[in-house]
């Protein structure tokens, strides 16, 4: 809203200052600070009401140390990171940007499946929460959402970039921007050239079949939102870790969507150039101080838990960046640590009911899963292990990043 306010400004009366607002790194800088002061300051009212409305956890008994402790903490702390991510958002964004609109969307949705689900966990008494069907069901018709105005929407494309030559003698060459094109494409990594088309998935069979390649595009990105999502909500079992963790997943794909949307910066680094796509990093950044602020709170001891309204947000937010970047594919890379919190329950259900059926008793790989609770088993103080899963979490960011230049 303050955009458009200093848009009109700068246009009609020509004040010192108000051209500022044209630029998206102040515009930026302005949402994270923002986003970390509402966090900061309104969080304690938030978890003041949060008390006053008995809105605890109640804890299973998993046998772990400091446990117990735990119960009656305010959770559905996921509000205080949608209000402190919104409220700058709406702000300092172009409301208009299709990109912008798709977050909003995203953050709304899945809050709104995560707050139902604590609602009946924590009012209705029920310790199972919303239906796992009905979670899939919210996840699959985000999916379906935002795969087909990514694949339909005429204002989400990319510019192809040329090579010219400017000197023969010297074999100078310059590369020039392109029109704008819908496109399938996404970046890949470690791969020269670094694209690849999902398009031809299914135009190898005939190049007629382009218009149809949405059949391959939406489930991709069905999967895509449901496994990032999940892999939050795993992710958050101990103080700190899921937050952490995202903050560090969500500032890096903010350098991706900078660099992807500034055509100078795409070029220089010959990445894919993304119009439209700059604006995200409004968003980003507020999403990521909501985070950190929100991190104020919930290190340990945590004074409030985010529930499954923050964690299912967190992911689906995650991915939709992701997406619209063109970086799904460096997922496994960037959100290495929920990776591989899913892969160890994924690895412990699967080989607990094999060893069951053929050796009558099932056995397992982890003294618990997912992975952070072996490490608590094993007498680690969470403390220790939320720090170095942030450490991990830097160190993946960090070989992502490289990614740009390694071909």
């Amino acid at each position: 809203m303050l955009y458009y306010l200093f848009e009109y400004l700068d246009n009609n009366f020509d004040i010192p200052g108000t051209g500022l607002f044209n630029f998206i790194s102040f515009r930026a800088a302005a949402a994270i600070i923002t986003s970390l002061l509402i966090s900061t300051i309104f969080g304690k009212k938030i978890i003041r009401l949060l008390q006053a409305k008995q809105v605890g956890e109640s804890v299973r008994d998993l046998g772990l140390e400091g446990q117990s402790e735990k119960a009656g903490t305010p959770t559905m702390g996921g509000l205080i990171i949608i209000f402190s991510t919104l409220i700058p958002v709406l702000l300092f964004a172009k409301l208009d940007n299709i990109y912008i609109i798709l977050l909003i969307v995203t953050t709304l949705w899945m809050g709104s499946i995560g707050f139902i689900d604590d609602y009946i966990k924590t009012f209705k008494k029920n310790k199972e929460g919303l239906k796992g069907k009905f979670k899939v069901i919210g996840q699959v018709g985000l999916g379906i959402i935002v795969g087909a105005t990514m694949f339909f929407h005429q204002d989400i494309t990319v510019k192809k970039t040329y090579a010219m030559q400017m000197d023969n003698e010297t074999e100078q060459v310059e590369r020039i921007s392109g029109p704008e094109e819908k496109s399938t494409k996404t970046n890949i990594p470690f791969v020269k050239g670094n694209e690849l088309d999902y398009s031809k998935i299914i135009t190898w069979i005939s190049p007629k079949l382009e218009k149809y390649a949405w059949i391959i595009f939406i489930p991709i990105v069905i999967f895509i939102v449901t496994a990032v999502s999940n892999g939050a909500n795993l992710t958050d079992g101990i103080d700190g870790l899921a937050a952490g963790s995202s903050a560090i997943i969500v500032i890096t794909l903010g350098i991706f969507a900078w660099v992807s949307g500034n055509f100078i910066f795409s070029n220089y680094l010959n990445v894919m150039n993304i119009p439209r796509v700059g604006e995200a990093t409004v968003f980003i950044t507020a999403f990521a101080g909501a985070l950190v602020g929100f991190l104020w709170y919930n290190t340990y001891p945590a004074q409030v838990f985010m529930g499954d309204t923050g964690s299912l947000t967190i992911g689906g937010v995650i991915a939709v960046i992701a997406i619209a970047t063109r970086k799904e594919l460096l997922i496994p890379l960037l959100c290495g640590i929920f990776l591989i919190e899913n892969l160890s329950v994924v690895l412990q259900v699967g080989y607990f009911k094999y060893t069951k059926k053929k050796f009558g008793a099932g056995r397992r790989i982890f003294l618990m899963s997912p992975l952070h609770h072996h490490y608590q088993k094993k007498g680690l103080h969470e403390s220790k292990i939320v720090v170095r899963f942030w450490i991990v979490g830097i160190l993946l960011a960090i070989m992502t990043i490289v990614t740009l230049k390694i071909r």
